[in-house]
This record gives C-alpha cells, sequence and structure tokens, in this order.
C-alpha cells in the first residue's frame, strides 16, 4: 500500500480512534502534505481571526480564491467551492501562510500592498475586468463606482461595477471597499458597512 494511501486510511480511523491532539495534528500535517503531493487537492482553506471578524482563506494550486467573512456563512462559502472548483478540500494550512502573514502585516498596519498569486477563476467578464482594476487604487485612497466605470472603459455601467464589487470573491486583498459612491457614502459592501468603516479607518490611519 503506498504512503498516500496509508495517511488516507490513518485519517479514516481518528474518528473513531481517541487520539491526542498532538498526534491528531501531526497526522493531520502528513495527509495535507501527502494530499498536495498527490496533486489531489482541489482546494486548501484555512481560517483567521481579525479585526473584521473570523476570514476564511481557500486557495487552489494556482493561487488565493477566496476570502469570505462569516456572515457569508463559511460552510455554504466552502459548499460552494466544491461545486466549482473540485470536491477535494482540505483544511491544509500550509499552502495558505503567505497569505495569513500578509493579512496579519495589513491589520497591524506593516503592508500596504498584497504580493500574492491569485486564482480569479470566480469571476467573468466584467466583474472581473472591475476586479482587476481593483488593486490599483492606492493604499489610503478611494474612488466612486462612476470613476471605476470610467477607468475600465464603460462610463455608463456604473451599476455593474457595484455588482462586481458586490461579488468580489477576494475582499481585503483585492480591495472593493476603497470604492464609494459619488455622494462619498460608503455604498455596499460583502462584509457588511462596518467592516468597510474598519478597513478605511485602518488605512486612513497609517
Amino acid at each position: 500500500m503506498s504512503t498516500d494511501q496509508d495517511d488516507l486510511r490513518v485519517e479514516a480511523l481518528l474518528a473513531s480512534v481517541p487520539v491526542p491532539g498532538s498526534t491528531l495534528e501531526r497526522l493531520h500535517r502528513r495527509l495535507e502534505g501527502a494530499a498536495a503531493a498527490a496533486g489531489v487537492l482541489d482546494v486548501a482553506y484555512t481560517t483567521l481571526e481579525t479585526p473584521v471578524g473570523t476570514l476564511l482563506l481557500a486557495a487552489t494550486e494556482r493561487g488565493l480564491v477566496r476570502i469570505a467573512y462569516a456572515r457569508e456563512d463559511h460552510e455554504k462559502v466552502l459548499t460552494d467551492l466544491a461545486g466549482r472548483l473540485g470536491p477535494r478540500i482540505l483544511h491544509a494550512p500550509a499552502r495558505l501562510e503567505p497569505a495569513v502573514r500578509q493579512l496579519r502585516e495589513y491589520f497591524a498596519g506593516t503592508r500596504t500592498h498584497f504580493d500574492l498569486p491569485l486564482d480569479r477563476s470566480l469571476s467573468r467578464g466584467f466583474r472581473r475586468l472591475v476586479q482587476e482594476h481593483l488593486p490599483g487604487i492606492d493604499y489610503g485612497s478611494t474612488q466612486t463606482y462612476g470613476a471605476v466605470a470610467r477607468s475600465v472603459g464603460r462610463p455608463q455601467a456604473v451599476r455593474a461595477v457595484g455588482t462586481a464589487c458586490a461579488t468580489n470573491p477576494l475582499p481585503v486583498v483585492v480591495p472593493c471597499h476603497r470604492v464609494l459612491r459619488g455622494d462619498g457614502g460608503l455604498g455596499g459592501y460583502i462584509g457588511g458597512l462596518e467592516a468597510k468603516s474598519a478597513l478605511l479607518e485602518l488605512e486612513a490611519a497609517a
């Protein structure tokens, strides 16, 4: 029997056999490594406690693919990812270590730019075009929905820009929180207006 098969059999037995926490963690890390090495891990995920709540981080081999606020229901998000990207999903923090580190630095006020590979496969067409524009809005700055529409060559598509921001699968890292209404109002935000305000205040304080 291969090492990969051994690891999977051990994992299956864990639910019925009392195992010390440290041993369980070590076995899980071994399973995580084996799954990644064998190319059978579609999506790795972990969670991160932040000033705006618990964030779910998920990544494929190509890069960070999803960041979700708790209000989005993490279980529902994982189910959606399984349907759209593949069913082999595992709590595998190692793949997310760079994202976790950079997000911690961001919330500590020591990072103003993210340098992470992104998997944008959850977005298409105009929404993706808008979301690819958003990292160009400087830290501590904002743009209106109308300004973003003009920047991407669709000046009449203000509502569509709002939809693209509202469906951004990578909030915080892809900074849709920096887009405001023309009258200066916050507009909507996938993480809630309290979270949007907190992010803008964090960046303004830097």
